[in-house]
């Protein structure tokens, strides 16, 4: 399947982008009338993000037709992580230029797999006409796949997805799949923590749930990217996406490694965290953190100062294109990709004036 790549930089950003163009039947945009199918509107501040809502808009058209009341359902991990609450923007603000309405609900925290299925479930027992998922595990959502599909209801993943060979097993197929080159991000990171330490040094990496996809990939990218640059890793740690625990555990490996200088965290809020330990152990000089997500919290922390760099990615983008799969699927329109990469890039205290209203 041919990509396209588009790159957009600026300063330390760039971004990545897979524009499909195989051979397909589906009508082009310009083939419709003036705005038929092409309600998409952009209700971003930032340029950066505005050419990038442009760049994924173009990769996934042509656009779905206006709606006509549908109702999309979205499962996300949990509400408790900024993150999600953007992707939910994006969702509902999609649902509202398509005139739909779409239901987010997520489990109580990001470690419980089986509350997100009972969350799906409990969505697939009502009136929904598709479904966006972002699935904590491979596995923990593909029994409701199947059960959607079976219902004649069409799935996309947003984020992460659901195992292929557990899917086919099961019967369970996901149309399409909006995410972000998840190793790359930990990579990124690494090797920027390495690059400001400037030689070899002791190193940890902090990651998410442990079998999360998301976690799984972040976590192998920072090994990585720590071990082609001179990194000796001292640990290696799960602290299932809580600030708290990562603030623990970081505690724990500088004790062990009074001589650490970088700490590679899977999510913001855990580098947040680790920030946090750091200054409490008078060391925050000496050890470089670097999250992902590029919250609005590490956006601050940066500014001030404090937390070293956040790989951004677009969860605003996410729900949108999210959205729009969801009713192509529903109106029957050919999906050009099985996936469609939405822009990372690092962010640090040379380029975070840039980004404000990045989302």
């Amino acid at each position: 399947m041919k990509r396209i790549l588009v790159l957009v930089m600026s300063l330390l950003l760039v971004t990545v982008f897979a524009v499909g163009c195989g051979n397909n039947q589906a009508e082009k945009p310009e083939d419709k009338a003036p705005g038929e199918g092409q309600t998409a509107v952009s209700t971003i501040d930032n340029e950066l993000l505005k050419d990038a809502e442009a760049k994924m808009l173009e990769a996934l058209a042509p656009l779905p037709e206006m709606g006509n009341g549908e109702k999309i359902g979205a499962i996300a991990f949990s509400m408790t992580n900024p993150f999600w609450v953007t992707v939910e923007e994006g969702y509902k603000d999609a649902a509202k230029e398509y005139g739909v309405s779409v239901d987010v609900v997520a489990a109580p925290n990001e470690a419980d797999e089986n509350g997100q299925a009972e969350a799906f479930n409990t969505l697939l027992a009502k009136d929904y006409n598709a479904f966006a998922i972002s699935a904590m595990t491979p596995f923990n959502l593909v029994p409701s796949v199947a059960k959607a599909n079976e219902k004649g209801l069409k799935v996309v993943a947003v984020g992460t997805n659901i195992d292929a060979d557990a899917a086919k097993d099961a019967g369970a197929v996901v149309e399409a799949f909006v995410t972000s080159d998840f190793k790359e991000q930990g990579r990124m990171g690494a090797e920027y923590i390495m690059k400001k330490i400037g030689g070899p040094a002791k190193v940890a990496v902090i990651e998410g749930q442990a079998g999360a996809d998301n976690s799984e990939q972040r976590k192998q990218g920072a090994i990585e990217g720590f071990e082609a640059n001179g990194g000796e890793i001292v640990a290696v740690e799960a602290a299932d996406w809580d600030a708290q625990k990562a603030y623990d555990i970081a505690t724990n490996i500088l004790k062990a490694n009074p001589d650490l200088q970088g700490i590679m965290c899977a999510n913001d809020d855990m580098a947040l965290g680790v920030v946090e330990a750091m200054k409490a152990a008078n060391k925050k000089d000496q050890v470089f953190v670097v999250g992902i997500d590029f919250i609005d919290n590490a956006r601050q922390s940066i500014i001030a100062g404090e937390l070293d760099g956040s790989v951004a990615m677009s969860p605003y983008l996410f729900g949108k294109c999210g959205l729009i799969l969801c009713l192509k699927a529903d109106q029957g329109h050919e999906i050009n990709e099985e996936i469609y990469w939405t822009p990372i890039g690092l962010i640090t205290s040379e380029n975070v004036n840039q980004y404000e209203g990045w989302k």
